[in-house]
């Protein structure tokens, strides 16, 4: 088994260190799959084909979403199960994680690392509740107002959840900005200077992955993927900033105990 209690030190053998990394992929991969079990009842009673066929619902004209085979209905609620059986895992997943690497951090990194992650999850959550009544709706809508006198739309129910799943996901993702910018900080990898040096590339950077996850007109672009995007980037040089400080004065206190 892994060894998961104690803390490891600097002297631990890398076989060791590759055994323990080895049980704590498998955790993890173990946890995906009861994740995945679980996801499969979730989907299938808690009505979260319902929650993600709301949006493209105005335009189906009370139809239902079309299939191509029958064994289509199985492998979209399969692929759905999957993707909520990552997330449920995604805790346990960050906890193995932390486990293996934390021994090497100092305290303080530790105290700033910890924070960030409660903050992740409060900051997917946003992203992904943004993307779901504002920024897919509006997709949607601009998909479906393409030259309409043209083409009749017969939507496919596994095109249309992968679109939806994705654009959840990449907002949920592009959030969580700020908490990667943290724990590099806390690691010294990042630096507020750096950040404020690159702010050029960032604006550019969010045009660029707007125009990718929402498809649209220049202010649905602009308000609802760069603005997040810039507001997530300036947050990240704060909490840069904070974590720099937060290491000046801990730096400062150590200088100060041994002087004395």
């Amino acid at each position: 088994m892994f060894k998961s209690e104690g803390r490891r030190t600097a002297e631990m053998p890398f076989l060791d260190h590759l055994e323990e990394l080895r049980w704590r992929i498998l955790w993890s991969v173990l946890a995906v799959v009861i994740g995945s079990i679980a996801g499969w009842f979730i989907v299938t009673r808690l009505n979260v084909l319902d929650l993600l066929i709301d949006p493209i619902e105005p335009f189906l004209h009370g139809q239902k979403l079309s299939v191509l085979s029958p064994g289509d209905p199985f492998f979209i609620t399969l692929k759905l199960a999957i993707t909520v059986g990552v997330l449920l895992a995604f805790p346990v997943v960050i906890g193995q994680i932390w486990s293996f690497v934390a021994p090497a951090l100092h305290p303080r990194e530790k105290r700033a690392i910890i924070p960030a992650l409660y903050l992740g999850l409060v900051l997917f959550l946003a992203g992904v509740a943004l993307a779901y009544f504002l920024v897919l709706p509006m997709t949607l809508k601009f998909f479906y107002s393409i030259q309409p006198e043209y083409f009749q739309h017969q939507t496919v129910a596994g095109p249309y959840f992968a679109l939806a799943v994705k654009i959840l996901l990449a907002f949920g993702a592009v959030f969580e900005l700020p908490v990667v910018v943290l724990i590099l900080s806390a690691l010294g990898l990042v630096t507020s200077k750096f950040l404020v040096s690159k702010r050029r590339f960032a604006v550019a950077g969010s045009a660029i992955l707007g125009a990718v996850l929402t498809p649209g007109d220049a202010i649905t672009v602009t308000v609802f993927m760069m603005g997040p995007i810039l507001v997530l980037y300036e947050l990240s040089i704060g909490l840069a900033r904070v974590v720099e400080r937060r290491r000046e004065k801990a730096q400062l206190s150590e200088s100060l105990a041994e002087a004395s």
